[in-house]
């Protein structure tokens, strides 16, 4: 029987961390990047992978600075668009690699988007007594 492995180390290249992106990708739908701490990595939207070569500075920071950080790079290929970045760790807690996605909650006007959530709970309650009824 044939057997694979996906390992990531601080010195992963972009060709070894894109199974995982693309993995993250495909769940979410949304762009993914992965770097290590040594290599540049990969960029992965619309289904494919775009740069195997791939950083930007918001990965940069966290592979710096061992947290995860969402924000809205001002440089780069997503600069204007928030972003979530957290990093990879190894079993002693220090950053081997950065992941990355576009923050899409971070786009949402939260404010627009639950204006109506009131008449939304309002809605499961009532339906929730008439089902409790019907038993």
């Amino acid at each position: 029987m044939w057997k694979s492995r996906i390992t990531i180390s601080e010195d992963s290249r972009g060709e070894e961390l894109a199974p995982v992106a693309k993995a993250v990708h495909d769940l979410l739908g949304i762009p993914v990047t992965a770097r290590s701490k040594n290599k540049k990595g990969v960029r992965v939207e619309k289904g494919e992978v775009i740069d195997f070569e791939y950083t930007g500075p918001i990965l940069e920071r966290v592979l710096k600075e061992n947290r995860v950080m969402r924000t809205i790079p001002t440089t780069g290929k997503y600069a204007g668009i928030p972003v979530v970045v957290a990093p990879v760790r190894n079993r002693e807690g220090e950053v081997i690699a950065a992941l990355g996605v576009v923050d899409i909650v971070g786009t949402v006007d939260l404010g627009a988007a639950f204006a109506e959530y009131p008449q939304v709970l309002q809605k499961i309650k009532r339906q929730e007594k008439i089902n409790y009824r019907q038993k």
